[in-house]
């Protein structure tokens, strides 16, 4: 019999090590023999798989398995060695966070800011200054950065198609951030997205093969997972469901029409009908999450604007989200951002609005959530997202001899 081609049997050790890595951050820490029986492996291939592994600096040998008999050492993903770091452009904020391949945090931190009205070469300089201080925060080898941003991404490209609510269109993102990186490779994704991401692999939805992830900023978005993947559409485009034309004659919209979804439930209309102008809930200078405190305060104390506010908001994120479940049928409605930060008096008339409104009995078996990752969702999923190439191919971390290769997008 001939012997495969070399590629293949390159390529069957990728998925092979693909499939260790993914088992172990799926059912946590296994002996070499019990990886070798979860995924129908030889011991003497699983064994050899650790090895490479452990010299890509991906796992490491950890305690003796407990039981009778030979004892083992367990195989368990190693904190620190290789990391992703995730960046957020949003209107008011931007933000940084890098995981290591165990899912530790590294480094987190979010900067209040008017990113709209800085303009956009400010904002790449912001974010250049955010991911060279998340290099700055790790020793291991960082596998990718990924942006996450308010609008529609040319994923492909690096290319921010439109971003309305912060000004930005045709913007070259993951080239000019690279620019300012000295050359190391960027990626840029819807933020809707990457919070789905998260939310997929560390939320409260975890693991739920179809679930529906709401943001709750300034722009409203929809992150779809379908069977367990990311559901992006023809284009890349999908989960736009801000603009969902709820009222033709209702309020502008950023996108330049009336009526949108998220001139009712978007944050602007939270902070709007909560407070008067001047009020210090409307400061753009005070961090988000201070700022959504206070209001949840003045629900808690019972003032009669704030919890009239929150009723029709609630009401109208019901709504929406009816529709999005009749159309999708998640498992789950995740609700993110202020929707889950302000959930205690959101949640049950949208729960109302959702039982009224959709047609499968019991809500076609869906729940509403409140994520519990808050306004982190959108940077950890670009975290995630840069770690999940190396889950799909561990080889692209370096071996101790090996010359490390940034970009994701090189041949292997």
């Amino acid at each position: 019999m001939t012997a495969p081609p070399v590629s293949d049997q390159l390529g069957l050790r990728r998925a092979n090590l693909a499939l260790l890595l993914g088992t172990l951050r799926a059912h946590g820490p296994h002996s070499r023999a019990g990886l070798a029986r979860r995924t129908g492996l030889t011991k003497a291939t699983a064994s050899s798989l650790v090895a490479e592994l452990t010299g890509r600096g991906l796992v490491r040998l950890g305690e003796v398995a407990p039981g009778h008999g030979r004892p083992a050492q367990l195989v368990e993903l190693r904190p620190g060695a290789v990391c992703g770091i995730g960046l957020e452009a949003n209107v008011d904020y931007a933000a940084l966070a890098v995981l290591d391949v165990a899912g530790g945090t590294i480094a987190q931190r979010r900067v209040a800011v008017d990113l709209a009205g800085a303009g956009y070469d400010r904002a790449v300089d912001l974010l250049a200054a955010l991911a060279k201080e998340g290099l700055a925060a790790t020793d291991g080898w960082v596998a990718g950065i990924t942006v996450a941003v308010p609008g529609l991404v040319d994923v492909d490209h690096g290319v921010v198609r439109l971003a309305p609510n912060l000004g930005w269109r045709e913007a070259r993102l993951a080239e000019d951030l690279a620019g300012r990186l000295a050359g190391r490779p960027v990626l840029v994704d819807n933020d809707a997205n990457l919070s789905a991401l998260a939310e997929h692999a560390a939320g409260v939805a975890a693991g739920t093969p179809d679930l529906l992830y709401l943001t709750g900023e300034v722009g409203v978005g929809g992150g779809v997972i379908a069977g367990g993947a990311l559901l992006r559409g023809a284009t890349g485009f999908t989960g736009e469901v801000g603009h969902l034309p709820l009222d033709p004659v209702g309020l502008p919209c950023g996108c330049g029409r009336r009526g949108c979804w998220e001139t009712q439930v978007g944050l602007a209309a939270l902070l709007r009908e909560v407070a008067p102008p001047g009020d210090p809930v409307a400061d753009p200078a005070t961090d988000l999450e201070t700022r959504l405190l206070l209001v949840r305060d003045r629900a808690a104390a019972g003032d009669a604007r704030t919890l009239a506010a929150l009723d029709r908001i609630g009401t109208d994120l019901g709504v929406g989200a009816s529709i999005l479940v009749n159309v999708l049928n998640p498992a789950a409605v995740v609700l993110g951002g202020y929707f889950a930060l302000l959930g205690e008096w959101l949640a049950p008339p949208a729960r109302a609005e959702l039982a009224a409104r959709v047609l499968a009995p019991d809500c076609g078996g869906c729940r509403l959530l409140l994520s519990d990752l808050g306004f982190t969702a959108a940077v950890l999923g670009g975290a995630h997202a840069a770690l999940d190439r190396v889950f799909a191919d561990p080889t692209l971390a370096p071996t101790d001899d090996s010359d490390p290769d940034p970009d994701p997008r090189s041949p292997q």
